[in-house]
């Protein structure tokens, strides 16, 4: 039986339909922002794929589920959109949850391209059920040590709570700035109240700080103590898994909010099809799209272009990553599998080392690109 059929019961309009699954949080503790964004970008390029002709004349529908930022959330999801017989799945922000999809989709034998989620194992063992577009977190982690122990700190802390990102990031900017002759500090965000936090900033004398930890808590908090602490007044502030890019950062910390470095997947100029998409982003979203939302369409992009040559057969979509060479928002899209990926990874994907402008805190500085 063909995995992508549709079930017993459907109508003929909704069984016409190519349907993809989208998974994203929608809803506290995940973070809605994100989430948001995410799914406009998903949503706009499935609009510009149906009125292109669609998949051979189908439509592409889009079946959105609301993960909430819960593993277990998310492979009920799968389960379901599995049983509705969709051709893949698409979309994620967070890590964990990411991870738990993405095992479960190959437990079932339905393609996910992983929209955001950066978390190096997606899957325990090696799968072609799963491709991811952002680079591994160790990539971009390292780069961004990098660049951090370039402007001098090599004695750093990280705010970090428990989760298997946080663990895995910090291990990341351990081993590189140990490496270099650095250091890293952790220090448990639950257990220290953010005043506490800056008296340990102060003992271990470190000349940054690195949030790994949740927004807007205890990351905003935190943030405002080290800014409102005359001890710290030269310790950079900084959040690797970019916080600082979108607007409720600004609103919630103003110019408390500028000046602290982070990663975003985005090339120094957008391609001719990235204007046009970042046009109709900012007037669907009302503000200035994240890089995750152009991380949503070109999602979409690789998705339907696969579609369009391979069909909606799962085991042939799977099968068919290496062939992908699509135009996307930020340039061309391709997937290879280095040495040790688990999953199959997009190639030369832009990355910056970016923060808020102190002197216009809506403005957006690159400080570095790799």
């Amino acid at each position: 039986m063909n995995a992508s059929a549709p079930p017993p019961g459907t109508d003929r309009t909704a069984a016409s339909a190519v349907r993809i699954g989208a998974l994203v949080p929608l809803s506290r503790p995940g973070w809605v922002e994100a989430g948001r964004h995410v799914l406009a970008g998903l949503e706009l390029a499935v609009g510009d794929v149906d009125r292109t002709g669609g998949i051979d004349g189908r439509p592409l529908e889009l079946l959105v589920r609301d993960t909430a930022a819960d593993p277990r959330r998310a492979v009920a999801a799968v389960d379901e959109l599995a049983r509705l017989g969709v051709a893949a799945l698409a979309g994620e922000y967070h890590s964990v949850v990411a991870r738990a999809a993405a095992t479960r989709a190959d437990e079932l034998g339905v393609p996910f391209l992983c929209s955001s989620a950066v978390l190096d194992d997606l899957t325990d063992e090696p799968t072609d059920w799963v491709a991811r577009l952002p680079p591994p977190q160790s990539h971009g982690w390292q780069v961004y040590a990098d660049v951090l122990l370039a402007a001098g700190h090599h004695r750093i802390a990280v705010a970090t709570e428990p989760s298997v990102y946080w663990a895995s990031g910090t291990r990341v900017l351990q081993e590189r700035f140990a490496a270099r002759g650095g250091s890293v500090t952790a220090l448990d965000a639950r257990a220290l109240t953010p005043a506490a936090l800056c008296d340990e900033l102060v003992d271990h004398r470190v000349t940054a700080l690195l949030l790994l930890v949740g927004h807007p808590e205890p990351a905003v908090p935190v943030v405002r103590s080290v800014r409102r602490d005359r001890r710290l007044a030269g310790t950079l502030i900084g959040a690797p898994a970019g916080q600082p890019e979108f607007l409720s950062w600004l609103t919630l910390l103003g110019d408390d909010g500028a000046g602290i470095p982070f990663l975003r997947y985005l090339p120094e100029r957008l391609a001719p099809l990235g204007v046009r998409v970042e046009a109709a982003l900012r007037e669907r979203l009302g503000q200035t799209p994240s890089f995750v939302a152009f991380e949503g369409y070109d999602t979409i992009a690789v998705l339907a272009d696969l579609l369009r040559t391979h069909g909606t057969d799962r085991e042939r979509l799977a099968a068919s990553w290496q062939d992908a060479a699509v135009e996307g928002t930020r340039g061309r899209i391709r997937f290879s599998r280095p040495p040790g990926a688990g999953v199959w990874q997009s190639d030369r994907t832009p990355l910056q080392v970016v923060d808020r402008d102190p002197a216009q805190p809506a403005r957006f500085r690159v400080l570095h690109t790799g």
